[in-house]
Protein backbone atom coordinates (compact mmCIF):
# COMPACT_ATOMS: atom_id res chain seq x y z
CA UNK A 1 0.00 0.00 0.00
CA UNK A 2 3.09 2.40 0.80
CA UNK A 3 4.50 1.68 -2.38
CA UNK A 4 1.44 2.12 -4.43
CA UNK A 5 0.83 5.83 -2.64
CA UNK A 6 4.34 6.30 -3.30
CA UNK A 7 4.11 5.71 -6.86
CA UNK A 8 0.81 8.18 -6.64
CA UNK A 9 2.51 10.47 -5.17
CA UNK A 10 5.70 10.75 -7.98
CA UNK A 11 3.25 10.95 -10.62
CA UNK A 12 1.24 13.91 -9.00
CA UNK A 13 4.10 16.14 -8.00
CA UNK A 14 5.56 15.22 -11.98
CA UNK A 15 2.18 16.13 -13.21
CA UNK A 16 2.63 19.39 -11.49
CA UNK A 17 6.19 20.35 -12.48
CA UNK A 18 5.11 19.41 -15.97
CA UNK A 19 1.89 21.74 -15.60
CA UNK A 20 4.33 24.63 -14.16
CA UNK A 21 6.76 24.04 -16.93
CA UNK A 22 4.20 24.07 -19.65
CA UNK A 23 2.21 27.26 -18.02
CA UNK A 24 5.82 29.24 -17.89
CA UNK A 25 5.89 28.97 -21.88
CA UNK A 26 2.43 29.49 -22.61
CA UNK A 27 3.04 32.72 -20.55
CA UNK A 28 6.26 33.75 -22.34
CA UNK A 29 4.70 32.77 -25.87
CA UNK A 30 1.63 34.60 -24.77
CA UNK A 31 3.66 37.70 -23.72
CA UNK A 32 5.04 38.26 -27.43
CA UNK A 33 2.26 36.44 -29.84
CA UNK A 34 -1.11 36.70 -27.22
CA UNK A 35 -2.91 34.25 -25.24
CA UNK A 36 -5.10 33.55 -28.95
CA UNK A 37 -1.72 32.40 -30.11
CA UNK A 38 -1.61 29.83 -27.66
CA UNK A 39 -2.40 25.78 -28.72
CA UNK A 40 -1.69 22.61 -27.30
CA UNK A 41 0.56 21.75 -30.00
CA UNK A 42 2.63 25.04 -30.21
CA UNK A 43 3.39 24.10 -26.54
CA UNK A 44 3.99 20.59 -26.67
CA UNK A 45 5.96 20.93 -30.17
CA UNK A 46 8.21 23.80 -27.84
CA UNK A 47 8.71 21.70 -25.25
CA UNK A 48 9.45 18.33 -26.84
CA UNK A 49 5.99 16.74 -25.31
CA UNK A 50 3.54 15.26 -26.79
CA UNK A 51 0.19 17.19 -27.76
CA UNK A 52 -1.77 14.31 -26.18
CA UNK A 53 0.10 14.83 -22.71
CA UNK A 54 -0.16 18.27 -23.02
CA UNK A 55 -3.75 17.68 -23.70
CA UNK A 56 -4.04 15.23 -20.88
CA UNK A 57 -3.02 18.24 -18.45
CA UNK A 58 -5.11 20.90 -18.93
CA UNK A 59 -7.61 19.77 -21.60
CA UNK A 60 -8.54 22.36 -23.41
CA UNK A 61 -6.71 25.85 -24.88
CA UNK A 62 -8.83 27.87 -22.25
CA UNK A 63 -7.87 26.12 -19.51
CA UNK A 64 -3.95 26.66 -21.03
CA UNK A 65 -4.67 30.38 -21.48
CA UNK A 66 -5.82 30.51 -17.49
CA UNK A 67 -2.76 28.41 -16.76
CA UNK A 68 -0.52 31.36 -18.56
CA UNK A 69 -2.63 33.89 -16.96
CA UNK A 70 -1.82 32.42 -13.36
CA UNK A 71 2.05 31.89 -13.81
CA UNK A 72 2.15 35.30 -15.48
CA UNK A 73 1.18 36.71 -12.07
CA UNK A 74 3.31 34.64 -10.19
CA UNK A 75 5.98 35.84 -12.27
CA UNK A 76 4.94 39.34 -12.11
CA UNK A 77 4.43 39.21 -8.32
CA UNK A 78 7.70 37.10 -7.86
CA UNK A 79 9.88 39.90 -9.14
CA UNK A 80 7.61 43.21 -8.21
CA UNK A 81 5.84 42.83 -5.40
CA UNK A 82 7.71 40.38 -3.33
CA UNK A 83 10.70 42.09 -3.09
CA UNK A 84 9.09 45.38 -2.00
CA UNK A 85 7.62 43.97 1.18
CA UNK A 86 11.04 43.83 2.28
CA UNK A 87 10.19 47.97 2.79
CA UNK A 88 8.36 49.48 5.26
CA UNK A 89 4.50 50.04 4.20
CA UNK A 90 3.38 53.58 2.34
CA UNK A 91 5.90 55.36 0.82
CA UNK A 92 9.16 53.39 0.66
CA UNK A 93 7.59 50.48 -0.32
CA UNK A 94 5.47 52.22 -3.29
CA UNK A 95 8.59 53.08 -4.69
CA UNK A 96 10.24 50.29 -4.05
CA UNK A 97 6.64 48.22 -6.07
CA UNK A 98 7.55 51.07 -9.10
CA UNK A 99 11.23 51.09 -8.85
CA UNK A 100 10.98 46.88 -9.12
CA UNK A 101 8.58 47.28 -12.12
CA UNK A 102 10.04 49.46 -14.07
CA UNK A 103 13.35 46.93 -13.80
CA UNK A 104 10.89 44.30 -14.79
CA UNK A 105 9.79 46.24 -17.91
CA UNK A 106 13.30 47.44 -18.62
CA UNK A 107 15.10 43.68 -18.60
CA UNK A 108 12.03 41.87 -19.13
CA UNK A 109 11.70 38.53 -17.26
CA UNK A 110 9.48 37.38 -20.14
CA UNK A 111 10.02 37.96 -23.83
CA UNK A 112 7.56 40.18 -24.90
CA UNK A 113 7.70 42.31 -21.56
CA UNK A 114 4.97 42.99 -19.42
CA UNK A 115 1.94 40.23 -20.01
CA UNK A 116 -0.59 42.30 -18.69
CA UNK A 117 0.20 44.97 -20.57
CA UNK A 118 -0.22 42.47 -23.56
CA UNK A 119 -2.84 40.83 -23.07
CA UNK A 120 -5.51 43.43 -21.31
CA UNK A 121 -5.46 45.07 -24.61
CA UNK A 122 -6.05 41.87 -26.35
CA UNK A 123 -8.99 40.50 -24.53
CA UNK A 124 -10.72 43.73 -22.91
CA UNK A 125 -13.89 43.39 -25.45
CA UNK A 126 -13.88 39.42 -24.57
CA UNK A 127 -16.49 38.25 -22.56
CA UNK A 128 -15.80 34.81 -20.77
CA UNK A 129 -13.54 33.30 -17.95
CA UNK A 130 -9.99 34.49 -19.81
CA UNK A 131 -10.77 38.28 -19.49
CA UNK A 132 -12.49 37.60 -16.22
CA UNK A 133 -9.13 36.59 -14.98
CA UNK A 134 -7.30 39.01 -16.47
CA UNK A 135 -9.76 41.86 -15.00
CA UNK A 136 -9.19 39.86 -11.48
CA UNK A 137 -5.66 40.34 -11.85
CA UNK A 138 -5.77 43.74 -12.71
CA UNK A 139 -8.26 44.69 -9.79
CA UNK A 140 -5.43 43.14 -7.29
CA UNK A 141 -2.95 45.22 -8.67
CA UNK A 142 -4.69 48.42 -8.56
CA UNK A 143 -5.68 47.27 -4.75
CA UNK A 144 -2.36 46.81 -3.73
CA UNK A 145 -0.93 50.42 -5.32
CA UNK A 146 -4.05 52.23 -3.63
CA UNK A 147 -3.61 50.60 -0.24
CA UNK A 148 0.09 51.96 -0.21
CA UNK A 149 -0.55 55.17 -1.87
CA UNK A 150 -3.24 55.55 1.04
CA UNK A 151 -0.31 54.48 3.46
CA UNK A 152 1.77 56.67 2.09
CA UNK A 153 -0.66 59.63 2.41
CA UNK A 154 -0.89 58.72 6.12
CA UNK A 155 2.27 59.09 6.64
CA UNK A 156 1.86 62.92 4.77
CA UNK A 157 3.19 62.21 1.62
CA UNK A 158 1.25 62.24 -1.25
CA UNK A 159 -1.31 64.48 0.25
CA UNK A 160 -4.72 65.65 -1.60
CA UNK A 161 -4.61 63.43 -4.13
CA UNK A 162 -6.86 60.61 -5.08
CA UNK A 163 -4.95 57.38 -4.57
CA UNK A 164 -7.39 55.68 -7.20
CA UNK A 165 -6.33 58.59 -9.86
CA UNK A 166 -2.44 58.36 -8.67
CA UNK A 167 -2.60 53.94 -9.18
CA UNK A 168 -4.54 54.66 -12.50
CA UNK A 169 -1.72 57.50 -13.56
CA UNK A 170 1.26 54.97 -12.64
CA UNK A 171 0.36 52.31 -14.20
CA UNK A 172 -0.72 54.32 -17.37
CA UNK A 173 2.46 55.18 -17.40
CA UNK A 174 4.43 52.73 -17.05
CA UNK A 175 2.22 50.63 -19.51
CA UNK A 176 3.23 53.21 -22.02
CA UNK A 177 6.63 52.75 -21.36
CA UNK A 178 6.75 49.20 -21.45
CA UNK A 179 4.72 49.42 -25.24
CA UNK A 180 7.51 52.56 -26.14
CA UNK A 181 10.30 49.57 -25.68
CA UNK A 182 9.03 46.77 -26.87
CA UNK A 183 9.19 49.14 -30.05
CA UNK A 184 12.66 50.37 -29.68
CA UNK A 185 12.11 53.51 -27.94
CA UNK A 186 15.17 53.92 -25.97
CA UNK A 187 13.87 57.48 -24.02
CA UNK A 188 10.53 55.66 -23.22
CA UNK A 189 11.51 54.16 -19.82
CA UNK A 190 13.65 57.04 -18.38
CA UNK A 191 10.98 59.74 -19.75
CA UNK A 192 8.20 57.61 -17.59
CA UNK A 193 10.84 57.27 -14.39
CA UNK A 194 10.92 61.07 -14.85
CA UNK A 195 7.16 61.34 -15.11
CA UNK A 196 6.86 59.26 -12.48
CA UNK A 197 8.93 60.64 -10.14
CA UNK A 198 7.18 63.93 -10.25
CA UNK A 199 3.94 62.27 -9.54
CA UNK A 200 5.70 60.79 -6.22
CA UNK A 201 7.47 64.08 -5.17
Amino acid sequence: MAEIEQISDQRLIKGARARATIARRAADVASVEGLTGLSLGRLAGDLGLSKSGVATLFGTKENLQLAAVRAAREIFVEHVVKPALAEPEGMARLRAIVDNWFDYISEPVLPGGCFRVATTAEFDSRPGPIRDAIDADRRDWFALLEKEISRAQSQGRLAGGDARALAFQLDAIVAAANTGARLGDEAAVPTARTIVEGLLG
